[in-house]
Formats: C-alpha cells, structure tokens, sequence
C-alpha cells in the first residue's frame, strides 16, 4: 500500500474527514446545485467564473481551461459540473490517478466532443508522461500518438474537437509550472464560513425532507470544520439521531446529543484529533515534540498525523509547527480544559529529548 493509499483510506474512516465515500458521492449527487445561481459559498470564484462562461457563450466558443484548487468537500467537482451545464456541454470525469500511461490519455481526449467539458481531479498526481501530453492538447487541441517501437517508431498528429479542460487539486504546489499556465482561468477554494454552512445545511435538509430549526443547523454548521461535505454528513448522522432518540426534529440539543455520541466535539475534533492534542499536552507538556514521537504515542502512523490530523489543528489554532517540533497554543490547554505548566513555551529543552 503506498502513501497516498493510507492517507486516504485513514481521512475516509473519519466522520469529520473531508474525503468522499460511496455513500458520499451517492448523496452529494442528489444534493448537487445545478447553476451558479444555486450554488452556496465560495462568491468571489462565482462571480469571476459566471463571467468567464458568458464571455464564452457569447462569443460561441469553449469556455478558458480552468483550474480549480483547495481542500476536499469544498465543491470542486460540483463547479465542474455546473461549468458543463451552463455551456450546454457533456462532462467526462476522471482522475489524476487512473492515468498513469500516456496511452490512457490519449484514448479520452480522441474520444472528447466538440465543447465537452474534461474534469480531471487529482491533477497533480498524473503521470509524467501523460502530463507532458496534455500540454499540447491544452494549448493546440492536438496530440502526438507514438505509433512503433524504438528507432521505427512514428508519431502521428491528432487533431482534437476544443473541449475544455476542468482541472483540480488539492495540492497546487505540485503543479508544474508550464501545465499551471495553461489554463485560462484560475480559482481557490476557500473553507466556507458558519454562516454560510447553515445555508448548505437547511437546503439539504430540504432536500432530504429533515426538519431542522435555526439553532440545529448553527450547532451542525459550528463542527462541519468549514467543509460543506463535512456538514452534509453531520446532518446525516444527526437526523439518523433524531429519527431514533427524538420526534425526528433536529434542535441544538438534539444536534448536540447526536454529535456527541459520534465522538465530534464544539469545535469539530474528533477522537484523532483530540488524542494528538491529549499526547501532546499530556505526555510532552505541550511540546515541542517531533513528530514521530508525537505519532507513536497517539498510536497512529506518521503520514496520518502529519496529513490527516495537523492540517485542521493549525489552522484551528490549537498547535504549531517549529523547527523543533509540535507545540500546543495556549487555545489547546484552554479546549481540553487544561493548564499549561509555568513556564515558557518550549524553553524546557524538551526540543532536544523529542526531536523531530
């Protein structure tokens, strides 16, 4: 099992984990906007791609490449179907994954009408080969199919219908520069604000005939860790909650009763997140720690803390990154009800007994 395999299986467990499972993707796709109009969140990306697909329309052309980037469950896959359906155009859907041979690449574009729209997710982790392809199709709308082997080998140019290409990632940085600059229109997927989660959280519920009061959708909203994805879950799990303990209305309390009995805090940690904050605190005195040590003693891998769990904590607040290892804020101590030790942060020479 590589890296990457890990990573995904361990974040795909986690009922706060902002990857897609079976029951997932079947949801999202009765939950999925049909329109920008209808589409909640992320305004600045709204309005900048709303004008790139009616300068196309009117011009009677495909609409720029695009390239959309931020973390899971933040809409990426629906704004790709939303571009094909405001340019009237079929969607093909893959992966970076699933192409790992120029070849692979090679038979979807050959395929591709006129104006389709070509979403590939997980773009950064194509194969190299295939990637160099696709810049040619990008730009030219034609590609080099290698024909032989060795000395007698032939490439024959084919030429492709303009289709646009849907790129996403969750890792941008990893793009190599030329492919970056293809595409015509770029976009960063920001985390959704409580607010906005309640939007999210009363349309599905909508949706899903579920009864909710405003109260019930902030208390969801308030642990969905800025992720709709996360947020339709949680109303899942709660309702479920409801529909067995209570009357089948969701009020805070409900909510709250729910999401606790799931191990999901007020703040949206769930029991990986608060064993590396307890280990942190508890064993290492808040650190700093490195991060294999941190890892042994929560008992989990190391990829999995580092990937997994830290990403939400740091930006929470709740721990920092040093050269000399994992260290807890003050807003740690303060949300497992703890008291820091008397002392400096991390001027116990603890750096040097737990080194990363």
């Amino acid at each position: 099992m590589n890296w990457d395999d890990t990573t995904d299986e361990t974040a795909a467990d986690r009922l706060v984990g902002a990857s897609a499972d079976r029951e997932d993707q079947a949801v999202e796709a009765a939950l999925r906007p049909k329109d920008l109009d209808e589409f909640i969140g992320q305004e600045k990306v709204r309005e900048q791609l709303d004008l790139v697909l009616r300068a196309a329309r009117a011009r009677g052309a495909t609409a720029d490449h695009v390239l959309l980037s931020g973390a899971p469950g933040l809409g990426k896959t629906t704004l790709s179907m939303i571009i094909a359906a405001e340019m009237g155009a079929p969607i093909r859907i893959t992966s970076g994954p699933a192409i790992q041979h120029a070849g692979d690449l090679a038979a979807i574009l050959s395929s591709l009408q006129e104006g389709e729209v070509f979403f590939l997710d997980e773009i950064h982790r194509m194969s190299r080969p295939a990637e160099e392809m696709l810049y040619m199709a990008m730009e030219d709308f034609r590609v080099d199919v290698i024909v032989g082997k060795g000395p007698g080998a032939t490439a024959i140019p084919l030429e492709l219908p303009p289709f646009t290409l849907v790129g996403a990632t969750t890792r941008a940085g990893l793009l190599p520069p030329p492919l970056r600059d293809r595409f015509g229109f770029t976009a960063h997927m920001e985390f959704y604000e409580p607010a906005e989660l309640q939007r999210v959280i009363h349309r599905s519920a909508h949706l899903l005939d579920v009864e909710i009061g405003a109260e019930g959708a902030a208390e969801i909203a308030g642990r969905s860790r800025g992720t709709p994805r996360i947020a339709n879950r949680l109303l899942r799990r709660v309702r479920d909650y409801a529909q067995v303990k209570a009357d089948g209305i969701i009020t805070r309390e409900i909510a709250a009763a729910a999401l606790k009995v799931y191990e999901v805090d007020a703040r949206g940690l769930d029991r990986l997140d608060r064993g590396v904050l307890e280990a942190l605190l508890k064993l290492f005195g808040g650190g700093p720690v490195g991060l294999s040590t941190l890892a042994v003693a929560v008992g989990e891998e190391r990829e999995t803390v580092e990937e997994v769990a830290e990403p939400f904590l740091v930006r929470e607040g709740l721990l920092a990154r040093t050269p000399r290892g994992r260290v807890a804020t003050p807003a740690a101590w303060a949300h497992l009800g703890l008291t820091p030790p008397q002392r400096t942060m991390g001027g116990n020479g603890q750096g040097d007994l737990f080194g990363a």
